[in-house]
């Protein structure tokens, strides 16, 4: 080997030696590079992740608080409409009761709630059924009460499930079973919901 050769060959190993350690670091900091950059792209799923599992229990909770209030919402709408159908059997139940049952109950109110003088207005069946015992019975009840006993049954008839109307010129006592439910209602109601769902 001449001294050229042996020159050149040492040229060449340096140049190795140094292209070598230059790729070692070079791979030592792709490496390093890489390392970084899947640890930040790791950190960044995990956040991602617990925003997105933050964000289903947060829609999961949302949707079951409206869950529960529709659900609140459903079951007081059912427990009004059975308030409302207990009202309405109670008017049928008093409207269907047997004849001397209602007479007396309908002379007792209308003998409470009129002066003495009025005229009583009722339904078609009603009048004809037991009108002229309503007005009778309560007239009696007047006279004990020491009201004057003058009530009158009317020949006009009302569009009423039962009761009646009592009349004395302009003005009126609606005792209809309906009105005195409804006016009921509101003491009444919350009794009935007990009775129902309690």
């Amino acid at each position: 080997m001449t001294g050229i050769e042996k020159i050149t060959g040492r040229i060449e190993a340096d140049a190795r030696a140094e292209a070598a350690q230059i790729t070692a670091e070079a791979k030592a900091r792709c490496d390093a590079i890489k390392a970084d950059y899947e640890k930040k792209a790791q950190d960044a799923y995990w956040e991602k992740l617990q925003a997105g599992v933050k964000d289903c229990e947060d829609r999961v909770e949302r949707l079951g608080r409206l869950a529960g209030m529709e659900a609140k919402k459903s079951t007081l709408g059912l427990k009004q409409s059975m308030v409302s159908a207990a009202f309405d059997r109670a008017v049928e139940k008093l409207c269907s009761l047997p004849v001397e049952e209602y007479i007396s109950a309908m002379a007792k109110l209308c003998a409470k709630a009129a002066s003495g003088k009025e005229t009583v207005v009722m339904n078609a069946a009603d009048r004809a059924r037991c009108g002229e015992a309503v007005v009778a019975a309560a007239n009696a009840l007047c006279a004990e009460q020491g009201k004057p006993a003058e009530l009158k049954l009317s020949d006009d008839t009302r569009d009423l499930k039962g009761g009646f109307v009592l009349q004395q010129g302009d003005v009126e006592i609606n005792c209809s079973v309906e009105t005195l439910a409804e006016l009921s209602r509101g003491e009444l109601a919350s009794q009935v919901a007990a009775v129902l769902f309690d």
